[in-house]
């Protein structure tokens, strides 16, 4: 894209912008939630407190919840160990999951479901 392309772009982008903007300052629902913030800062400010304890005061959870981190690591139940025998040379496997060397050979040899059946309950 060239320079005066991107330029004209930009410019279009910015027009529709600011034409938002001023449609957005003729919002009353907008006016009347700038009022309320600036009375509330000024209340806060009147009585020396912060907003931070007005969200303690209304609610006192909040900080709890927020500084109680979900520990999902460490969670989760260990895998079983499973034991597989196999019936043409009575060789047998245990693992606890399915990236033993031995275990992936057997499937190569004789195919995945073959060797599920190996499995010992």
């Amino acid at each position: 894209m060239s320079k005066l392309a991107e330029y004209r772009q930009l410019e279009k982008h910015l027009e529709e912008q600011l034409q938002a903007l001023e449609a957005l300052k003729g919002d009353a629902a907008l006016k009347k939630e700038i009022e309320f913030e600036t009375k509330l800062r000024e209340l806060l400010d009147q009585y020396g407190f912060s907003l931070k304890h007005i969200i303690n005061l209304l609610d006192p959870q909040s900080g709890s919840r927020r500084q109680a981190p979900v520990q999902t690591a460490g969670t989760r139940k260990p895998r079983e160990l499973k034991t597989y025998k196999n019936p043409h040379t009575g060789e047998v496997v245990e693992t606890k999951g399915g990236n033993h060397k031995t275990l992936k050979e057997w499937k190569t040899q004789h195919g995945a479901e073959e060797v599920q059946r190996w499995l010992k309950k």
